[in-house]
Formats: C-alpha cells, sequence, structure tokens
C-alpha cells in the first residue's frame, strides 16, 4: 500500500485477504466432508503476517542516508496451506471433521468482519480529515 496508510491498515488489509483463503479452503473442507480419502487442509498465516509487517522490529532495514535507497517494504505474505495433522483419519480415509470446521469458519467470519469494521472506521476517519479541511 502507499504511504498514506499506516502498519495498522495494511495489516488489516492482509489479513482480510488471508481470511479470504482461510475460508475458501475450511469450505473446500466441508464440500468433501463425504469424499472418500479426502484430507482436510488447514491454512496458517500469522506468522508469515507478522515477519511481513516487522511486528517486532527485528527485520527493519533503515537509510543513514538521504542519497541512500530504501529497501524493503511490504513482501508478499503467503499463508501455509497444508494437511491438517491434528484430526483423526476414519474410516472411509477422510479427515474432515465437520464440527471444528464450521466452527473454524465461523470464528474467521468473525475475524474477517471485525477487520473490515476497523478498515471502514480508519477510512470513514480519514475522509472526515479530508472533509474538515475544505
Amino acid at each position: 500500500m502507499s504511504s498514506l496508510f499506516d502498519k495498522t491498515t495494511d495489516a488489516l488489509a492482509t489479513s482480510i485477504k488471508m481470511r479470504q483463503i482461510r475460508h475458501n479452503v475450511t469450505s473446500a473442507n466441508i464440500a468433501n466432508a463425504e469424499t472418500p480419502n479426502y484430507h482436510a487442509k488447514k491454512v496458517e498465516f500469522e506468522e508469515a503476517l507478522s515477519r511481513a509487517l516487522d511486528i517486532d522490529g527485528k527485520g527493519a532495514l533503515s537509510t543513514s542516508s538521504a542519497e541512500h535507497y530504501s529497501v524493503g517494504g511490504n513482501p508478499a505474505v503467503e499463508p501455509g496451506i497444508y494437511e491438517n495433522p491434528d484430526i483423526a483419519v476414519s474410516n472411509d480415509g477422510n479427515t474432515v471433521d465437520m464440527e471444528k470446521e464450521m466452527s473454524a469458519l465461523q470464528e474467521n467470519s468473525i475475524l474477517y468482519k471485525s477487520a473490515l469494521q476497523l478498515i471502514n472506521k480508519k477510512m470513514a476517519s480519514l475522509k472526515y480529515a479530508i472533509s474538515e479541511t475544505k
């Protein structure tokens, strides 16, 4: 994103993208609940998100002179999608646990809506600041 937005806005935007991916993977798990030998997938992106946004500041690169080129920026965040090892295999080889998947889908939906509301509030405050300067 441009320098108009802060780190929080970038984090929220990336989180929304990752929550969409998590929604798609969880929906695919639910859709394949009756498919023999289907192995449920799991998405992990929190660690990749914190690395990309450099929340702890350990990976920050800075310039010591105005003549230096700035480096860094927000690298692409790739979620880890893998077969879920935490679920038992049923008689038909399927590993989808419908209760856990439905719970995960609901939790993801709540977190997605929360991030969306926060971005909307930030945009509303920017809009208010712009309109007050006229």
